[in-house]
């Protein structure tokens, strides 16, 4: 659900933290010194032109202040190609995809994830360094034979060429980091992090699927708590993938594999009494996929689930998600249930990570610590998938 990833991106701390990422960090500071000309590129963006789209859109629209951002309602429908693009007025929205490549003889689970952001910043200021729109990524490998996750994370408001969502496709870029949609419906990603770098295709099998009712996919118990959201499983990766000190040949650089697209915006997602939530998104071997989410109170109760078989007409019954085993982080303090039971319907799942440390520190961009990593899926005492788990509000209460 991310997605599709939002982690405190809009509350207290995390927009803090994303904002003196954006204005402190080194892709203001470039913007400041080097004028609109070159646009980075990177992880899930788009070139330094079509990236920024509209100056309305980096401002944000002006209207009424006692609506500041609009509401997810049932009576919108998806649209495509239009909403493959960014939302501009939507409080926050992300673009997220995992997956599972061949790296030579060795599995790499991959996670791409842009974040757009609208802050609280008054419309009406025309300053073109105004931060009305923050654009945020992560990126990160779980390398089979290592033992801690690698990953690397960007933040810049919106703007210079340094960084932008553009409204007519998808299209995210920021400080060299880039996702951009093309016209053969295929998704290119560019990131240069810290010790690794990957450009790699990912090429869908079909429409997106929209979740929940039409892509209005309820999040809570009052209906504004929910967000917009389809999903594209089971698509095809191929590319290239370089992993600084890993001992491989430079010649196994190519890489192949089966990766997740999901695509979310909201202005309001989380009841209060949540503190996080649980998220699966499973490429099953047999073609099919799965996607399902708790949301969690305080004593881990589920204060809202939802589970789907993509590609079919109804919800799956609520799933069931039952720590099976708990990993404790030296760093952050936390305790994370890294494997899983997932129980949906007449079928239980075990979900077994890649490794057990896939734990993210986002404190420099969208402001929080969580687990998100590459997962196994065993039914009946062999493997039938692999996917992507993330676990949230384990280091923290999410608020958003």
């Amino acid at each position: 659900m991310k997605r599709r990833d939002w982690l405190r991106l809009l509350g207290r701390g995390g927009l803090a933290g994303a904002a003196g990422a954006a204005l402190a960090g080194r892709a203001v500071s470039a913007d400041s010194a080097q004028s609109p000309a070159g646009a980075p590129a990177g992880t899930g963006a788009t070139s330094g032109t079509a990236a920024t789209g509209s100056a309305d859109a980096q401002r944000g629209p002006s209207h009424d202040p006692d609506r500041r951002y609009p509401e997810v309602t049932p009576a919108r429908s998806l649209h495509f190609p239009r909403d493959f693009g960014a939302h501009s007025r939507y409080r926050t929205e992300w673009w997220y995809i995992t997956g599972w490549l061949a790296w030579g003889e060795r599995a790499v689970g991959v996670q791409v994830t842009f974040f757009r952001s609208r802050t609280a910043h008054d419309d009406r200021n025309p300053s073109r360094f105004a931060p009305h729109q923050l654009i945020l990524a992560h990126a990160a490998l779980a390398v089979a034979g290592e033992t801690r996750l690698r990953h690397d994370q960007r933040a810049a408001r919106a703007g210079f060429g340094l960084a932008g969502a553009d409204e007519r496709d998808t299209a995210v870029t920021v400080d060299g980091w880039r996702l951009a949609r093309n016209e053969d419906d295929r998704y290119l990603a560019r990131i240069d992090a810290r010790d690794f770098a990957l450009e790699l295709a990912f090429t869908p099998h079909g429409a997106p699927f929209p979740q929940g009712r039409d892509g209005y996919s309820r999040k809570g118990s009052r209906p504004q708590q929910a967000s917009y959201y389809y999903s594209r499983p089971q698509m095809t990766v191929d590319g290239s993938l370089r992993i600084d000190g890993a001992g491989a040949d430079p010649a196994a650089s190519a890489v192949r594999g089966v990766a997740w697209l999901d695509h979310e915006w909201s202005s309001e997602l989380l009841d209060p009494r949540a503190t996080g939530w649980d998220w699966v998104g499973l490429n099953m071997d047999d073609g099919s996929a799965l996607m399902a989410f708790r949301i969690r109170t305080r004593d881990g109760a589920a204060l809202w689930s939802h589970a789907r078989w993509v590609g079919t007409p109804d919800d799956a019954p609520a799933p069931r998600f039952e720590p099976l085993r708990q990993w404790r982080s030296l760093r952050s303090g936390a305790t994370y249930p890294v494997a899983m039971r997932l129980v949906v319907g007449e079928r239980s799942f075990s979900l077994e990570p890649l490794f057990d440390d896939q734990e993210l520190d986002t404190r420099a961009s969208t402001g929080t610590v969580y687990w998100e990593g590459a997962v196994r899926v065993i039914e009946q005492g062999r493997e039938v998938g692999k996917g992507y788990l993330e676990l949230t509000g384990y280091a923290g209460a999410v608020r958003m």
